[in-house]
């Protein structure tokens, strides 16, 4: 058995969906795409693939091969391009982590043009707003936001600074007034973004003053969507990215207080296993979302 030759049947027989379009692509006949696979299940001594004459499906045992075996894959092609013009066209599968409102509110309406730029690359992009494991859940980049970047041998690229502003709606404001200093917030109902690095003590500095408020309210949530939701139908306030809320401050959906202080900020980040290559599809990536990010990186009313 050539082993190259096996798994590169196998990926492409699971990605095109049948033994007939792997026979197609790779220009091998059926009987040498059938005879790679069986080789393959032999060696490894445990089925891939569930096959019928009408379907072919991953075996769980598969679905965990394929993962590692696109990740080789791709890396061989990598290192192949690094030696030659082709390491200029991205191309291959990128595997990219990212926070959820971060990539809906930023980045979603934006990425097929990205993926038209380069025709022989291919996203898999997994929204998620847990801190995964790049290097044992095999992602290529996670996108990280971070008050205190943790030192984790993975190399990290500033993309924003997230600005945050404490709001709610108008209506709010009328039953319970405006908090006028930090220290009135505790007289507020305040949501809290759950897996903020903050969300239990909100931070405020002017002219040299540090106030430091412990933050414990009604609502605690894992989403900085149903946070702006909440903020939204009037029942409380929240320290928040001032980019997930901009159109509701423009449009007088939402209000600001304590403007003249200074809150928290969150550095988001794009990080990436240690390499003594970057390779190609990770540094375009990378570049497209310092190109889509750092522009929008203040609010009009951000103190300097």
């Amino acid at each position: 058995m050539d082993r190259l030759t096996a798994l590169t049947v196998f990926r492409h027989a699971v990605d095109l969906g049948s033994f007939a379009a792997a026979s197609r692509h790779l220009s091998l006949s059926p009987a040498a795409i059938s005879k790679n696979i069986s080789e393959l299940e032999a060696h490894l001594a445990v089925r891939l693939l569930n096959r019928t004459t009408r379907r072919m499906s991953l075996t769980e045992a598969g679905s965990t091969y394929y993962e590692r075996v696109v990740r080789i894959l791709d890396d061989l092609d990598d290192a192949d391009g690094t030696l030659g013009a082709m390491q200029q066209e991205p191309r291959g599968r990128l595997r990219v982590s990212a926070p959820m409102t971060v990539t809906l509110t930023c980045l979603s309406s934006v990425i097929p043009t990205f993926l038209s730029r380069y025709p022989d690359l291919s996203l898999d992009l997994r929204l998620d707003d847990r801190r995964v494991d790049i290097v044992e859940e095999g992602f290529d980049v996670a996108i990280r936001g971070s008050d205190n970047l943790e030192s984790s041998g993975l190399i990290a690229r500033k993309l924003m600074t997230m600005f945050h502003v404490v709001c709610g709606a108008p209506s709010y404001f009328e039953r319970h007034g405006r908090p006028e200093t930090p220290a009135e917030l505790a007289t507020h109902n305040c949501i809290q973004f759950s897996l903020s690095g903050h969300a239990n003590q909100w931070t405020f500095k002017k002219d040299g003053e540090t106030v430091r408020l412990p933050i414990d309210g009604r609502y605690k949530v894992t989403s900085s969507l149903a946070v702006r939701d909440a903020l939204c139908a009037g029942f409380g306030l929240s320290l928040i990215p001032w980019i997930y809320v901009r159109e509701e401050l423009e449009s007088g959906r939402l209000n600001t207080v304590l403007e003249d202080w200074a809150p928290d900020e969150t550095t988001l980040y794009a990080v990436y296993p240690t390499k003594r290559y970057v390779v190609s599809k990770v540094r375009t990536f990378i570049d497209f979302l310092v190109d889509e990010l750092g522009e929008r990186e203040r609010p009009k009313n951000a103190l300097e």
